[in-house]
């Protein structure tokens, strides 16, 4: 027990003594480069040595770090850059491109990852706003084929006809149902006249029937309890009352009316995404110009300096901090 805790002092004064060598030697690297750097005569080339072999110098710092002789034994008197200070970037163009493109400008700025989220939102975006347009496109479809089946204009104009008096008592039909000059001649609807009628009825007769195929046509006969008497199940039967006829919607008129509502929830939707890609563009030219901005006065880089040391250049890496206001 006493061998094993004797060992373990060892092994930890071994290890303190190899730390504590490897800092001094790294100290003395660092910071004494003159120590190492002492010149001496460069090893000659033996006879037959081929031209491409490596010469050594006899210098540590020259043989073991890969340092480059100076061009004469003058030591210059300044640090020499290797690189270029990198360009200022300009707000107002790191504005104008994100709001072409969201996420240039923070390109510009240097602001990759900015950049990268900032497309993301865009081309998602506008990814889901097609879809969900598209959609609305097919389902608008399917429910204007519907009611293209289902909904009959004739059937609609003939039993206002035969209600009007219940609708409106006040209201003269007997002009309206001429074979002539009347709401339906020879089986067609006169569309004008079946609109004069709507409007002289008033009441729960609130709208006129668009003319058919335009895209209030398509809303009104699945809207309003008026159109309901023009749907193929409706019990024509029904008086002319509008609590009659709002308690007794017809099956097709509701699955109509929810079909239309899904259509108008895909546009919803649809349009929802295209104000997230305006935004989006908005947001990121302002946090381009704020990126473009912020790089001017804080900026970070990591170069590469030649720095005299005993007749040779040791290229160090340097991080350099700019701060501006």
């Amino acid at each position: 027990m006493t061998f094993t805790l004797e060992k373990r002092l060892m092994n930890r004064q071994l290890t303190s003594m190899a730390t504590r060598a490897i800092f001094t030697l790294a100290l003395i690297v660092t910071l004494c480069p003159r120590v190492l750097s002492e010149e001496k005569p460069m090893v000659p080339v033996k006879e037959g040595m081929p031209e491409s072999a490596v010469r050594l110098s006899g210098n540590l710092r020259v043989d073991l770090f890969g340092f480059e002789r100076l061009p004469s034994q003058e030591k210059p008197a300044v640090q020499q850059d290797v690189t270029k200070t990198g360009s200022r970037k300009s707000p107002w163009i790191a504005a104008g491109l994100s709001l072409v493109l969201p996420g240039s400008g923070e390109f510009y700025a240097e602001s990759y990852w900015k950049s990268a989220v900032f497309l993301a939102v865009e081309v998602a975006a506008w990814a889901l706003a097609y879809t969900f347009d598209k959609k609305g496109d097919d389902q608008t479809d399917s429910f204007q084929s519907y009611a293209n089946q289902h909904w009959i204009v004739n059937q609609y104009a003939q039993w206002t006809l035969d209600n009007a008096t219940t609708i409106n008592p006040t209201v003269d039909v007997a002009p309206y149902k001429d074979p002539v000059t009347g709401v339906i001649v020879n089986g067609v609807v006169n569309w004008t006249r079946l609109n004069q009628l709507e409007s002289a009825l008033g009441n729960w007769y609130s709208h006129n029937l668009p003319p058919y195929g335009e895209q209030q046509y398509y809303e009104l006969i699945g809207k309003y309890p008026q159109f309901n008497q023009g749907w193929d199940d409706a019990n024509l039967a029904l008086p002319g009352e509008y609590d009659v006829i709002k308690a007794n919607l017809t099956p097709n008129y509701q699955y109509y009316s929810g079909e239309r509502g899904e259509a108008n929830e895909y546009y919803d939707k649809a349009s929802t995404f295209v104000t997230v890609a305006i935004v989006n563009h908005i947001v990121s030219a302002l946090d381009a110009a704020w990126s473009a901005g912020t790089y001017n006065k804080v900026h970070a880089e990591v170069r590469m300096q030649a720095i005299p040391a005993g007749g040779y250049y040791a290229h160090v890496p340097v991080l350099k901090v700019r701060y501006g206001f």
